[in-house]
């Protein structure tokens, strides 16, 4: 893949089980190039769209990542993990059959607009040189401090307890994680993020996103063919 003087931008629909890292690592490796990086970090169980900066378009990243974000999901109420998906096991069950439309729609209301929203201790974010969720494999103590998040729009899709469908529209910086443990923890009976997808960033959409195999195999056809 020729890189234009002026750098490009790629968007990549990043696979489950990939981390950011692991794509911009992949990407380097075959483009043999070093001035590459992203635009806003996917966690490794969210899959969707993943901006990649490449070249001179590397400086751009930053106007990039601040840009507001979409997601659709699948929340599900009634269990709780510590790192608000499923990337540690359960750790609480709750009868969750009580729990109406009406109360769900009113929990929602509740998490839209402005909030201060705490991070999860599974994440990215450093604490005194390190990882958070590297201290918390650790079983070390971590403090963390919640941020001034904005969630626009949060509408929920379908409902078949204890699956809750929504999509959301949110500012940079937002853990959908964590909206997912506060949702279940207003209603009363807990919940995780089941499942994530970033459809779109900015005015970049999914759509119009190549599946990471389809640009390693156009990266490694063109490598080729030189």
């Amino acid at each position: 893949m020729i890189i234009p003087e002026e750098g490009s931008l790629l968007l990549v629909n990043k696979p489950k089980s990939w981390t950011s890292f692991d794509v911009v690592n992949k990407l380097r490796y075959l483009l043999k190039i070093k001035k590459i990086g992203h635009a806003g970090t996917l966690d490794p169980l969210a899959r969707g769209l993943l901006l990649i900066g490449i070249g001179k378009y590397t400086k751009k990243l930053e106007s990039l990542q601040v840009l507001d974000k979409t997601y659709e999901g699948i929340i599900e109420i009634g269990k709780t993990t510590p790192s608000f998906d499923l990337e540690t096991p359960f750790d609480s069950f709750s009868d969750y059959r009580h729990v109406t439309p009406k109360a769900i729609a009113a929990v929602v209301e509740a998490l839209t607009g402005e909030l201060d929203q705490m991070p999860p201790i599974y994440s990215a974010i450093k604490i005194n040189g390190q990882r958070a969720y590297k201290s918390a494999r650790k079983n070390e103590m971590i403090e963390l401090k919640s941020r001034k998040i904005k969630v626009y729009k949060f509408e929920i899709t379908q409902v078949h307890l204890p699956e809750i469908h929504f999509r959301v529209v949110c500012s940079k910086g937002t853990y959908i994680r964590s909206l997912a443990k506060d949702l279940g923890e207003q209603l009363g009976v807990g919940g995780y993020l089941k499942d994530l997808v970033r459809t779109q960033v900015g005015d970049y959409k999914l759509e119009n996103a190549l599946h990471l195999e389809q640009l390693v195999d156009q990266i490694n056809f063109e490598n080729e063919s030189n």
